[in-house]
């Protein structure tokens, strides 16, 4: 299935923030960085960018039947920001999907990431905090799915970074913010998919995509 998570203009922020990172880096001035987050820099960028381009990518997993009228709202806002919906389908079902760019590609990089790790209890320490914080923070919004504010996973990602694992804080940031959201928002709400009325759930998709994405971000501009 093929779809934006979410608006154009967020989708345009997001893909530009990856480009002046890129040219940041070429130009030597944190090219040191994307070493420090575990990975060579060729390779860190372009996980980012292919986790913008998946971002479009949702690989259905199973269909629920449910009871109740199903949305027909196309844009739906929460904290500020815009989600598009997919255009719903008549029957009583939700399509439940994974993301690539938002799940699958930032999931497995974190598994890398965290066989890395000199600390790999306290990673995973950090990834449960982010975990509880998100998990409080997460709506569910009829039409869309589990949504969380943008920046709350990557800001208290690097803040217990920084906190638990100075000395490699861009990782676990990294790690946190990534499995700490999906965990948070989307597994563990898994069973509120059939009240939502919407179409499609994505996992990683339109409520934590964002998140997800800026978390590699911040993780680099941790280092």
């Amino acid at each position: 299935m093929f779809f934006s998570p979410l608006v154009l203009l967020a989708m345009l922020v997001l893909a530009a923030s990856v480009f002046i990172l890129f040219f940041v880096v070429q130009i030597g001035l944190i090219g040191y960085a994307f070493e420090k987050v575990g990975v060579p820099p060729s390779a860190l960028f372009s996980l980012l960018l292919l986790s913008w381009l998946g971002s479009w990518v949702n690989l259905p997993l199973t269909r629920l039947s449910h009871e109740g009228p199903m949305s027909d709202t196309m844009v739906v806002r929460f904290f500020g920001q815009s989600y598009l919906v997919p255009r719903p389908r008549r029957q009583q079902e939700t399509v439940v999907a994974v993301n690539v760019g938002g799940a699958v590609v930032p999931l497995l990089l974190s598994v890398y990431l965290l066989g890395q790790a000199l600390a790999p209890l306290r990673v995973i320490m950090a990834t449960g905090i982010v975990a509880a914080v998100t998990h409080w923070l997460a709506r569910p919004l009829r039409g869309v799915g589990i949504a969380v504010p943008l920046f709350i996973p990557p800001l208290s990602a690097a803040l217990v970074a920084l906190l638990l694992v100075p000395e490699q804080a861009p990782l676990t940031a990294y790690v946190a913010g990534t499995i700490g959201t999906l965990v948070g928002a989307d597994l563990l709400n898994l069973h509120r998919i059939r009240e939502l009325g919407a179409p499609v759930v994505s996992i990683g998709g339109a409520g934590t995509f964002d998140g997800v994405f800026l978390t590699g971000i911040i993780a680099v501009l941790l280092a």
